[in-house]
């Protein structure tokens, strides 16, 4: 599977389990360490850790693992590396305090309405 094709999988996965504000950002022309960014927010911490824990489960359904996951702990912010692609999912407070989107501004948003 090629990194776009993941990273809209991974974007599906999310709306499909009610996710919010999914983004799809390409970063590969400003950054070696993946080619897309995953980023959607959980209404609450137990929604942060499902939302990740389908993520999870589907990719390696479709025989995709998952490299490294930091956060899990967390009541706000679970990062899931599948080496190209990066998911990162927030609470509301932790996306608006981290603000991803702004650090990788000069990344290419990705219209993802074909899959949400």
């Amino acid at each position: 599977m090629d990194s776009l094709t993941l990273a809209k999988n991974t974007a599906k996965i999310l709306s499909d389990k009610k996710g919010l504000n999914i983004k799809v950002i390409k970063i590969d022309a400003v950054s070696v360490i993946a080619d897309y960014m995953v980023i959607a927010t959980g209404n609450s911490s137990t929604h942060v850790k499902a939302l990740s824990d389908e993520v999870e489960t589907t990719l390696d359904d479709m025989g995709v693992s998952v490299s490294h996951i930091e956060g899990y702990r967390s009541n706000s912010w679970i990062l899931l590396d599948y080496i190209d692609v990066i998911v990162h999912v927030f609470s509301d407070e932790a996306r608006k305090y981290y603000d991803l989107e702004r650090l990788w501004e000069d990344g290419e948003e990705i219209d993802i309405s074909d899959v949400l």
